[in-house]
């Protein structure tokens, strides 16, 4: 088999390193273990070694130190070390990968990082790997804040996937920067943590662009679908039954899994993607359609629905009588729901209609 069919198989659309492995015997440091940071960070500790070496520990660090030792106590010290704080991964890692919860928590985080090299310069290449959902406008800042600093490179990295597909490493990695850089950060994550590497080129923006229009995507079907339920309510017809018709008429598997827990009230967001995580990138994309002029009505509807959800949520924890303590993103089926004089949460609560047996 070819080079470039070995390449394809694998989900890289790089050759390898100048040095191979350059950096499996590097200290690599991660930053943020959060629903999504808490499974990619232990898949990528958890990476094969290729034969004859070894890997250091993934060095990590997170605000709650309870997460950064629940992984150390699930893989063992072997695997992962626990950083004091941020200065001692950005000084003792090779590579420092960050995964965040927003900008401002992205931009606070790389501020302090770009402090403790000015002060203490590094003397080899150090890659920084950003993985969250972020303004396009941030990253290109990020790169120009790190660039500048001695031997430093920036890579765009964003993912598609919910937790349980970072779970099982198939997240889909876009990347965008340095190429040199970009390859052997492409061989460190896949098929660690992601199945395949989508290549935006340089242009450090792009690939955060990319990642919100597949993102729009998403919403605007989550969307759509939501709205299919309420009507489909309204006129008596059984959730399942339209659950069924998604998976023969829609059949992707990240759409079906939202459609599943709208059938069953499901909108726990303990383990799926969280309701302000949705308002964050509902309020990004809508910043890129009023930067280039180019609207997304639905867009606009599924942030309205999505704060709706937000709203009715916080008075519910105001009177004590909410189930869940995070939202799902799905949840957003309140606002049409509540539009269509129904209970914002429960499908089976107040039927409109009696169904015919």
């Amino acid at each position: 088999m070819s080079t470039e069919h070995l390449l394809a198989n694998l989900g890289l659309p790089y050759s390898r390193p100048a040095t191979p492995g350059a950096h499996s015997n590097a200290q690599v440091g991660w930053i943020g273990l959060g629903q999504m940071g808490y499974y990619m960070a232990r898949n990528l500790a958890k990476r094969a070694t290729p034969p004859g070496s070894q890997h250091l520990p993934l060095k990590v660090w997170n605000r709650s130190i309870e997460k950064a030792e629940k992984l150390q106590e699930q893989l063992g010290k072997e695997l992962i070390a626990i950083a004091k704080n941020i200065e001692e991964i950005v000084l003792t890692c090779d590579v420092v990968i960050t995964n965040l919860a927003n900008d401002d928590v992205v931009r606070e985080v790389y501020e302090q990082c770009a402090r403790y090299l000015r002060l203490s310069p590094p003397v080899k290449n150090k890659i920084f790997v950003e993985t969250s959902t972020i303004l396009p406008r941030l990253s290109g800042e990020l790169d120009t804040l790190v660039s500048r600093l001695a031997h430093c490179h920036y890579i765009s990295s964003p993912v598609f996937g919910r937790p349980n597909v970072a779970d099982k490493a198939q997240l889909l990695i876009v990347m965008a920067g340095e190429y040199r850089s970009k390859k052997e950060v492409a061989y460190l994550l896949v098929p660690s943590v992601g199945r395949k590497v989508i290549d935006l080129g340089e242009n450090v923006e792009k690939a955060p662009t990319f990642k919100l229009l597949g993102n729009s995507m998403i919403l605007g079907a989550v969307e759509v679908i939501a709205e299919a339920f309420t009507l489909g309510d309204k006129a008596g017809i059984e959730a399942g039954r339209i659950n069924e018709l998604i998976g023969e008429i829609l059949p992707a598997p990240g759409l079906m899994g939202y459609a599943d827990r709208m059938t069953r009230d499901h909108y726990d967001g303990v383990d799926g993607f969280s309701l302000d995580g949705g308002i964050k990138d509902a309020s990004h994309i809508r910043h890129l359609t009023a930067k280039y002029n180019s609207p997304m009505p639905i867009i606009d509807v599924a942030h309205q629905h999505l704060v709706t959800a937000r709203a009715i949520h916080a008075a519910q924890k105001e009177e004590g009588t909410q189930s869940l303590d995070v939202l799902d993103w799905t949840a957003l089926i309140a606002g049409s729901r509540v539009a269509a004089g129904l209970d914002p949460f429960h499908s089976r609560k107040d039927k409109a209609v009696v169904e015919e047996a």
